[in-house]
């Protein structure tokens, strides 16, 4: 396998960087939308996170299903007393823009039906991301019932196939990635509101933020194991405070006080529905974690409102205000400046 390109040593993009840590900390927060301009890391961002994350235990099924959580194990595991268990990296998985409905959630064998008379379920794409990360790349120019697709499954935890007489049930935990350029067009408002986090990744404006990614780029890709092995030691400090701030977060406390501040900015910004503030206590509870703090607090709030809120705003002809600088101001109204 070839050598991919450390997460701690992406220069930049801090955003980015942070929500993909805190959708390794909860998956619960339903992935991540990362639009901007092109060549800024993003898929790489996406690579590196995986790879840093520590292996998983898994079943020897197509799904690789949790030999330690039977309630999210396909019906097959779900019915074996005794699992042969190996490790495997966390899943990462790319979804091409001419992918198939068939491709994506699985469909028949037909090579098995007409030469053996056999119905076989050939996994999708679904199967081999399951408890990892689904990757689309121009997710704005996919087609939309693809989309709903995924994103009900991204929901749901579970996919679905009834056709060709087939009746298919299986694990598809997934945290699911989209990237796009919004100069070649827009998400529908729905579709943006079911993902968890939504990041704006720009192009450097510095001088010196330039050099240093070439540098660190050319240093990759000279010398991939020796750059590689100069990370190590940032590497395993960021798996170890994933792994430490798994285990805290269900002890991190979210007071009602700050219950109320995150309904007062959605409410001051005019969100649709509640998935916004349940996306708002997840993110800021998962930074709480990160950081090793026992509760979460505004200034947690403060640091998250942006990536949980901006793409689930409502368009204001008469504000053209970005949504970035909405929700600042929302922000500075509701918890002060």
């Amino acid at each position: 396998m070839s050598a991919r390109y450390p997460f701690s040593a992406i220069a930049g993009q801090e955003e980015l960087k942070q929500a993909l840590l805190l959708t390794a900390v909860d998956p619960l927060i339903g992935g991540l939308l990362a639009f901007g301009d092109r060549g800024t890391g993003k898929s790489t961002a996406v690579r590196a996170l995986a790879a840093l994350l520590p292996e998983i235990r898994a079943t020897s099924c197509p799904y690789h299903c949790d030999p330690d959580s039977p309630a999210a194990q396909c019906p097959v595991c779900r019915a074996t007393t005794t699992h042969k268990i190996r490790k495997i990296p966390i899943p990462v998985v790319d979804l091409p823009l001419g992918a198939t409905e068939d491709r994506v959630l699985g469909a028949l064998n037909l090579e098995r039906a007409l030469s053996h008379g056999e119905k076989h379920f050939e996994p999708g794409l679904l199967a081999q991301a399951n408890r990892g990360y689904l990757y689309v790349d121009e997710v704005n120019l996919l087609e939309d019932h693809i989309v709903d697709l995924l994103l009900d499954v991204a929901a749901s935890g579970e996919n679905v196939v009834e056709r060709e007489g087939l009746s298919i049930r299986h694990p598809a935990r997934i945290v699911l990635v989209g990237s796009g350029n919004p100069e070649e067009g827009e998400l529908r408002p729905q579709l943006l509101d079911r993902f968890g986090l939504s990041v704006e990744v720009r192009t450097p404006s510095q001088v010196a933020d330039w050099v240093e990614i070439v540098k660190r780029r050319d240093a990759f890709e000279r010398d991939p194991e020796g750059f590689s092995a100069q990370w190590e030691k940032a590497e395993d400090q960021t798996r170890r405070r994933i792994l430490k701030a798994r285990r805290a977060l269900h002890a991190v406390v979210v007071p009602d006080a700050i219950l109320a501040r995150a309904a007062e900015l959605c409410i001051n910004l005019k969100t649709d529905g509640l998935r916004g503030q349940l996306t708002l206590m997840r993110a800021a509870r998962a930074r709480a974690a990160f950081a090793g703090d026992r509760q979460v607090t505004e200034a947690h709030l403060r640091e998250l409102a942006a990536p949980a809120l901006r793409h689930r705003l409502r368009r204001n002809p008469l504000d053209e205000t970005g949504s970035t600088a909405r929700i600042s101001r929302a922000v500075a109204e509701v918890l002060g400046a």
